[in-house]
């Protein structure tokens, strides 16, 4: 360390001024990109019935891949070091109010919908008679 650590917010991040860094944080950001991308497919696929699910892995998603690709494009074009930690701060910061903070309410609000459908339809089926297609009244003389 040559400079004092606030004069390291103002130079360019790249692998001469910060040898530890950024190899681990754009190949990482790379990775992270990957398998955000994979999980959100997955997860949109297994929730498809379910809207607030996947609003909560919209905003994750576009968040992480907005924030990773700003973290490898920042690596390449040597931002300075301040635009990369807010860069970082901000995304993550984002997506983990979305997950801990926004949805949750929303969430318990949704499950307490869909025990109510639940417990309405077990309502309407528990009747012996609901399961019993009902004969229609023929008529004499008609044939249908």
């Amino acid at each position: 360390m040559n400079l004092l650590p606030w004069e390291y917010f103002w130079i360019g991040f790249n692998k001469i001024n910060f040898p530890d860094l950024f190899d681990p944080l754009w190949m990482g950001s790379g990775v992270l990109l990957i398998v955000l991308i994979v999980v959100y497919v997955l997860r949109t696929r297994a929730l498809h019935r379910h809207r607030l699910y996947l609003d909560m892995w919209e905003w994750i998603f576009w968040s992480g891949l907005i924030s990773y690709f700003l973290l490898i494009v920042g690596s390449i074009f040597q931002f300075d070091f301040a635009v990369i930690l807010v860069i970082l701060a901000s995304g993550l910061f984002v997506m983990t109010w979305a997950r801990f903070r926004r949805f949750p309410p929303l969430f318990e609000a949704y499950e307490h919908q869909l025990a109510r459908q639940r417990y309405l339809a077990r309502a309407r089926s528990s009747r012996p008679e609901a399961t019993i297609r009902q004969k229609g009244v023929r008529r004499r003389g008609k044939k249908r």
